[in-house]
């Protein structure tokens, strides 16, 4: 009763203490080394079936390397390996940049199932490579996008009761890309809190995650309005242009080098025209909005498009991370110490199977690929009474393993729309039907992708049988 126990997600720690005691010298680098165990999720209540339960059986694995260049040959052999896996499952997948979240680190990618029962939102390019996770999609910034912007001179604008964009947007006849949104939040860090305002496109939302990470914090909450007021600023009519020096501020990269603007003038019902935002230093300026359907692939400039996914691996190249917190050395050929350069590496091996069976369905029950499906062939026996379809079934049972065809006999004493039902639900991946038939050569072969029956004769079978699972 007195032993302590630890449900981990993830085991970085761990796998560092145990390499800074046993890996001593740049000789004995790189190393990865893996696990396969039950993970835990701090899940309120688990959620979409097997994909979000609160444990589940997972590959980790952890390398360890001199320097950053051999880091990274890891990290891409790794992704090579999962690539492989997910191929060779059949599996429909986008590889997408991601945020490293909790874990740390940076060039974080994740293995994404495309499916419509997906949980995370994908934005992905058909015409290339490119695909990103909602929190981290990039998309390319118009050069052009201040083409077309009211002519006028900067000047103070009374706005009576004009707060939201829609109404400025009437008040001042022009599109939404020429005003200037705030969004003013809390943000906490380890040690302090403070008022942050954020500026973007009219036309643009929010990614609160890019906002976090530019602005290095832990946590960001809507700032209240009672916050706002004891820092003097004016709510629903806040600018970046005049705002008090003492407030953070940061802008959206569409913003940079923006002329002709509408925003805030940071007093009760008024607005600024005519703004240029050339003069605000461009250490200010970051990704921070999000990416919608529609916005420009920023690699080919083509389309980009929503998607969903499920998660079923992600790779991280974490660097000295958590080598240097850990104080988790090795000396290098000169003799000095040095801090291990780590990537680690997951996947979800329940996930898999979950995920395979979301995108291999119909109302009948699952579809299994040849790679994937438990049985290959199943035989069924529409009649156990019947002495021919037995020892019929029974032969090509037999001729199929000795072929090493993964085929199982369905002789149960049940009704024959029992075992079809069952075909159907289980998805094996095709069905060889012994029934009436018989008594003129003749049985029944059904693939369960599209159900397509067909008439053979028993002379075709096992070849017709050994053409389909090449």
């Amino acid at each position: 009763k007195a032993n302590k126990f630890v449900l981990s997600p993830t085991n970085e720690e761990a796998i560092v203490n145990l390499i800074k005691n046993k890996i001593t010298s740049y000789k004995q680098l790189p190393i990865n080394l893996y696990q396969i165990n039950t993970k835990f999720r701090d899940e309120v209540r688990p959620r979409f079936g097997l994909l979000r339960s609160r444990e589940f059986l997972m590959k980790d694995g952890y390398s360890f390397h001199q320097n950053e260049a051999c880091m990274e040959n890891e990290f891409l052999s790794m992704e090579n390996c999962y690539k492989k896996i997910l191929d060779k499952l059949e599996l429909k997948y986008k590889i997408v940049n991601a945020d490293s979240g909790a874990i740390g680190g940076s060039g974080s990618k994740e293995f994404m199932v495309l499916t419509e029962n997906g949980e995370d939102k994908l934005i992905v390019c058909n015409s290339c490579e490119y695909g990103a996770n909602i929190e981290t999609a990039q998309k390319r910034v118009i050069d052009d996008k201040y083409s077309d912007y009211p002519k006028a001179i900067f000047n103070t604008f009374h706005t009576p009761n004009v707060k939201t964009i829609k109404q400025l947007s009437e008040f001042f006849k022009v599109d939404t890309k020429h005003i200037v949104k705030s969004v003013a939040l809390k943000a906490y860090y380890d040690n302090h809190n403070e008022i942050v305002v954020v500026f973007l496109r009219g036309d643009d939302e929010l990614q609160m995650t890019k906002v976090k990470n530019a602005l290095c914090a832990n946590e960001l909450v809507d700032a209240s309005d009672k916050e706002l007021k004891e820092s003097n600023i004016i709510s629903r009519f806040i600018g970046p242009v005049g705002l008090c020096d003492t407030i953070n501020i940061i802008l959206d990269n569409a913003l940079y080098d923006g002329s002709g603007l509408i925003c805030g003038a940071n007093k009760e019902d008024y607005h600024f025209i005519g703004v240029n935002l050339n003069s605000i230093n461009k250490s200010k300026f970051f990704d921070i909005s999000s990416v919608m359907e529609g916005d420009l692939c920023p690699k080919c400039n083509e389309s980009l498009f929503h998607k969903k996914g499920i998660e079923i691996g992600h790779i991280f190249q974490l660097k000295t991370v958590y080598s240097d917190l850990l104080k988790a050395n090795f000396l290098d050929e000169n003799g000095r110490q040095k801090p291990f350069f780590m990537g680690t590496y997951g996947i979800g091996i329940s996930r898999i199977m979950a995920s395979m069976v979301e995108q291999n369905y119909d109302k009948s029950g699952l579809i299994w690929t040849k790679q994937t499906a438990p049985f290959l062939v199943d035989i069924i026996i529409s009649n156990t009474k019947d002495e021919e379809q037995v020892g019929t079934a029974n032969k090509i049972y037999e001729e199929l393993k000795e072929k090493n065809i993964n085929v199982i006999l369905d002789d149960r004493k049940e009704r024959f729309g029992v075992k079809i039902s069952d075909f159907e639900l289980i998805g094996f991946f095709c069905v060889i039907i012994i029934g009436k038939n018989l008594k003129n050569g003749m049985i029944e072969f059904i693939t369960r992708s599209d159900l397509k029956k067909i008439d053979l004769s028993l002379d075709d079978v096992i070849s017709h049988t050994t053409e389909v699972l090449k």
